[in-house]
């Protein structure tokens, strides 16, 4: 029974790094808690600024637009390629040099005095996100690969992830009203200088890196080429419209640079940026769409809620960002329940019962008015919804890496990361498209509602979509059979055994 329970990863099997000098996990988790954070917070910090940096700087309509894009484009473009430099240079490596690089872009933002200035330093930082994202998530994966020090990992990691996100809108909005815009920048500066000191002395300097034959540059060109151009074509939709020459063209050059690379990919006889045999492996497929889906509810949600809330009820900046707090603390208490139950449940369980809380939340915020308020509108589904997406984080992540070998860890952790950028970009142009069109050129307050409760409305289906996902798709265990690793057909899952605790 005991070989068979660590089989399933589900308990306290000893760690593969545990007893190696120099390796702390607990020093690990903080130092990617303290990186997820800041990048998740990174991600929506700059929104809720966004009017005052386009006074302060003289940003046009559509120039403010790239304050964003920016982020995105080389954030989401350059994750395999950051993921794959994870694996195969080193990840302390790795971690260190996205940190560094990520304090200086936004210490240079804080200080621009033009457009272009800021855009660039927007495009740095997410050149240093793209390089430590994935290794800070490897790095999670591999010290903690399973037992209930894992779930307790990946609980950590989620809620840090989460609060991040929901808490960037709140520091934004705090900072931009009683600080200034350039604050939402320099705010990034010490905490890239903290996780900095952490990993110099929490992270071993030989942690899994692997070295194998020659990298596959050409792949990797074809894949941050497609990606970008990919995003680049989706996040311009504001401006032309889906069935317009531009973007059609745009889109159809991004598939064909991603079709070039899965043949390359394929051919190569070098070693490949993205192994195609991990895709067979359903946990890793499974998560990476199911990640895409809930990227792109998420993200979507964010922008129609905060916009709701300034433009349909006429919140200032600072109580716009104070409103989201209960959906950071439901966020956290939904980390803290998948940490409870991931005891008990398999992986695939908590992500489905979470994917439908949070559609039930988003179908909630589909019912706003004109009229409405805080507390009739905005408060219950914000808690419905955060603590299901609670519940997904951990898992997912957990999910998304079962079964991979060591030495592709960052792949893993850089697909996954890619899935949830691509899957915000996506859905947030389509789902902003659709809510324009319901609106048309309307500003009066309940046009606005309209279309931002058509938005919310299709961000419940979207997490409906995710639960179906979850539940046709991913392994009843969450995990995949060691042969898997080597790309090899992945085992039918056994029947669940008999869950006895594990003694501490």
């Amino acid at each position: 029974m005991t070989n068979k329970l660590e089989s399933k990863g589900r308990w306290d099997a000893k760690r593969p790094d545990e007893g190696r000098p120099g390796v702390r996990p607990g020093r690990i988790l903080a130092v990617v808690a303290v990186v997820q954070f800041m990048v998740s917070l990174d991600l929506s910090v700059v929104n809720v600024g966004l009017p005052e940096i386009a006074a302060g700087l003289g940003f046009s309509a559509v120039g403010l637009t790239w304050v964003i894009h920016a982020y995105a484009l080389t954030f989401g473009g350059l994750l395999l390629l950051g993921g794959k430099a994870a694996d195969r240079y080193g990840r302390k490596r790795m971690l260190l040099g996205g940190l560094a690089l990520f304090g200086a872009a936004s210490l240079l933002g804080g200080f621009a005095q033009d457009p272009g200035q800021l855009v660039a330093a927007r495009a740095a930082q997410g050149v240093g996100a793209a390089a430590l994202a994935p290794a800070a998530l490897a790095l999670l994966t591999t010290t903690f690969p399973e037992g209930k020090a894992r779930v307790k990992a990946f609980g950590v990691w989620s809620a840090t992830n989460a609060a991040g996100g929901a808490l960037g809108v709140l520091v934004g909005g705090i900072l931009t009203e009683y600080a200034g815009w350039r604050w939402v920048m320099f705010v990034n500066v010490p905490m890239a200088a903290a996780a900095l000191a952490l990993a110099w002395r929490g992270v071993p300097a030989g942690t899994a890196a692997a070295r194998g034959g020659r990298p596959d540059a050409l792949g990797a060109v074809l894949a941050a080429s497609g990606m970008t151009l990919l995003v680049f074509g989706v996040v311009r939709t504001d401006r032309y419209a889906w069935t317009s020459a531009v973007t059609l063209g745009t889109l159809a050059a991004a598939l064909v640079l991603l079709a070039a690379f899965v043949y390359v990919e394929h051919t190569t006889a070098r070693e490949p940026l993205v192994r195609l045999g991990l895709f067979t492996n359903r946990s890793v497929a499974g998560a990476n769409a199911f990640n895409l889906v809930v990227g792109a509810g998420m993200a979507s949600s964010f922008y129609f809620m905060s916009l709701y809330l300034q433009r349909v009820l006429g919140t200032g900046a600072a109580m716009t960002g104070l409103m989201f707090l209960p959906f950071a603390l439901g966020v956290v208490a939904g980390s803290v329940v998948a940490v409870k139950l991931g005891y008990r449940l398999p992986p695939r369980t908590l992500m489905l019962v979470g994917a439908l809380l949070t559609a039930a939340g988003f179908a909630w915020f589909g019912l706003i008015s004109a009229d409405g308020t805080f507390l009739t509108d905005v408060l219950g589904p914000s808690l419905v919804a955060s603590v299901g997406f609670g519940m997904c984080l951990g898992p997912l992540v957990s999910v998304a890496t079962a079964g991979v070998a060591p030495h592709e860890a960052g792949t893993a952790s850089g697909l996954l990361n890619s899935s949830r950028q691509i899957g915000a970009s996506l859905g947030l142009a389509a789902l902003g498209t659709a809510a324009h069109d319901r609106t048309g050129d309307a500003v009066t307050p309940g046009a606005l509602n309209d279309g931002y409760a058509l938005g919310l409305t299709v961000c419940a289906v979207l997490l409906l979509a995710a639960a179906l996902i979850a539940r046709a798709v991913l392994p009843r265990t969450g995990t995949t059979a060691p042969d898997a690793q080597a790309g090899q057909p992945e085992a039918e899952p056994e029947e669940e055994p008999e869950l006895v605790p594990a003694r501490d």
